[in-house]
Formats: structure tokens, C-alpha cells, sequence
């Protein structure tokens, strides 16, 4: 039997020219984060954040057609500029899943950014979490490049 809320587990990573201080200032910084957050074809209308254990954030996320979501959640631990957990929220009516955001430097000025997120619920879920993750650190890149 699985235990309550424990839903499954996706893990993405990518190496970024930049060091974790910049990525984690991108990541944290409400400015900032409109400039890049989001899939290929979201833009983020708008972007709150309470960078502290227990403080919220609330993001909004508009479609090509339109359509809005929010995404909240809740800062669980802050270790700047290396990690981030924070819970997470779609809409009002979902479950509350939870994301892990590490930034280790490498060489060369280089940053391995991997996101941890767990307790999705199913694998459509899951897949549509993956390839949003996979072009938000492909627009991070982008506007830190």
C-alpha cells in the first residue's frame, strides 16, 4: 500500500554558465523570475515571493491561449545561494507536491542545477512536470547567458 500523498518522483538537471549566487538570485528574485520562468510558450504575468522558511510564493503563468494558472506554495528550507525547498501547489483544488532546487557549482564558473520534485500524482503529471522543468532551465540558460 502507498502511503498517503507520496505520489512520484521526478528528478531534472542541467549544467548553466553562471555561478549558483546568480541562478539562485534568478530563481528567488520576483523581477527576475518574470524574465524567464515558465515553459517555452508560458510568459509569468506575475511573480510574489517571501524568501523565507515559511513564507509563501505565488506565481502566475499565462498560455498561449490565454488561460491562467497559479502556482503556490510554501518555503520550506533556504540555503543560499545552494538550496531551495519549497512545496507546490497548482490551482486550489490539487494536492500539495514538493520541489527541491540545488545549485552546485562545477568548474568554470558552471552551475549543475537539479530539481527534485515529488509526491506528483500520476504519470501524466509527471511527464507534463518534466518537460515544463526541462524548458524552464532551458530559458534560464537563456536570460543568465
Amino acid at each position: 500500500m502507498t502511503p498517503p500523498n507520496q505520489g512520484m518522483k521526478l528528478l531534472v538537471s542541467k549544467i548553466i554558465p553562471a555561478s549558483p549566487e546568480r541562478l539562485f538570485a534568478a530563481w528567488t528574485q520576483p523581477e527576475q523570475l518574470k524574465q524567464w520562468w515558465g515553459p517555452k510558450s508560458v510568459t509569468c504575468i506575475e511573480a510574489d515571493v517571501d524568501l523565507r522558511v515559511g513564507g509563501r510564493y505565488r506565481i502566475g503563468n499565462r498560455f498561449p491561449n490565454g488561460g491562467v494558472i497559479w502556482i503556490t506554495g510554501k518555503f520550506h528550507l533556504i540555503e543560499a545561494p545552494h538550496k531551495l525547498i519549497y512545496s507546490w501547489q497548482v490551482g486550489t483544488d490539487s494536492d500539495e507536491e514538493l520541489v527541491t532546487v540545488s545549485f552546485q557549482p562545477i568548474e568554470d564558473e558552471n552551475t549543475e542545477v537539479t530539481i527534485t520534485h515529488e509526491r506528483i500524482p500520476d504519470r501524466t503529471a509527471r511527464d507534463s512536470h518534466e518537460q515544463g522543468w526541462i524548458e524552464c532551465l532551458i530559458k534560464l540558460t537563456s536570460y543568465v547567458s
